[in-house]
């Protein structure tokens, strides 16, 4: 066969190669909620390889998040080091937060593009019944009545009471932060017991000045691409905006990601990215949270793209 045959034989018979896919589940989630979305990646992108981790599964996912972040650090370099050419890394909710701080605290990363999906990455404040029940003797038929909940109120698995304006009581003590989601409830009304109490989230973007600052912001602009995907029927974000990196003030009005104090102030990388024209935001409407991973005009319209 003559060599410019073969060439041409080679070429048609070619699969493109594509990074692997790392996949962070949620809280309350593990690997079988996210086969759905493994399938859209590797029918998009045949031979990909996609490891959904195996770790902090359902009721194990409310463990503190700093050590859920050493434990995915380890697993997801295991990917990393055998991808010359990077990984993506795609995660979900809670994990959102895990992965910026698997990428901040990883100064050897290789991750090309950090998909955030659904996840409230400048905290949350809500996302339970919020109408204000006093007292806790309720039955839960009657805090149903008075509450009516969301269809993915997961939160109330947690704080089954209505109790969005004592949350803190309980978050900013020694013992709630032994609770993944209090690492990142922030709550507005008490902004300064956040910033004192909370030892996650005031770290991870930089609220709270800490010796790792520089370097945790140099590792994770190793990064080429950031994805922020959320959208306003989401009914657990909250604010939904926390997806993009938005947060209520103190009158709970929503500042935009471009206003708020660590994007001033750049302190963890995110001016800086948006300013190579590095940040994509996706904002879906009708998609409610346990929904995202398996919408398919999600995956097609805000991920299909950068998964390459």
């Amino acid at each position: 066969m003559e060599a410019p045959l073969l060439l041409l034989l080679l070429a048609a018979v070619r699969v493109d190669a594509y990074r692997p896919v790392i996949i962070v589940h949620g809280i309350f989630d593990g690997p079988k909620q996210f086969r759905t979305l493994s399938a859209f990646i590797t029918e998009a992108h045949p031979g990909t390889e996609v490891t959904v981790i195996d770790l902090y599964d359902n009721l194990s996912s409310l463990k503190p998040l700093w050590t859920q972040v050493q434990h995915f650090r380890r697993a997801a370099s295991t990917v990393m080091e055998a991808a010359p050419d990077g990984v993506h890394l795609l995660c979900f909710s809670q994990g959102g937060l895990i992965c910026r701080a698997l990428l901040a605290t990883t100064p050897d990363h290789n991750v090309h593009t950090f998909i955030s999906l659904s996840s409230p990455q400048a905290g949350q404040y809500g996302g339970q019944r919020s109408c204000d029940v006093q007292g806790l003797s309720r039955s839960e038929g009657e805090l149903t009545r008075l509450c009516p909940s969301t269809d993915t109120d997961y939160l109330n698995r947690v704080f089954p009471e209505c109790v969005k304006k004592t949350v803190y009581y309980f978050c900013y003590r020694r013992l709630g932060q032994r609770v993944s989601i209090c690492d990142y409830w922030n709550d507005p009304h008490h902004r300064s017991s956040y910033l004192q109490n909370n030892v996650f989230l005031p770290l991870l973007n930089g609220d709270r000045p800490h010796e790792d600052m520089t370097a945790w912001r140099e590792n994770f602009l190793r990064i080429q691409r950031l994805v922020l995907i959320g959208g306003p029927d989401d009914g657990v974000i909250t604010p939904w905006q926390s997806s993009h990196f938005g947060f209520y003030d103190s009158s709970e009005l929503v500042v935009e990601m471009r206003k708020q104090e660590f994007y001033r102030n750049d302190t963890f990388g995110l001016r800086t990215l948006d300013a190579r024209g590095a940040v994509s935001v996706c904002i879906w409407p009708e998609v409610k949270h346990v929904q995202w991973h398996s919408n398919h005009s999600v995956f097609s319209s805000c991920m299909e793209k950068w998964l390459t």
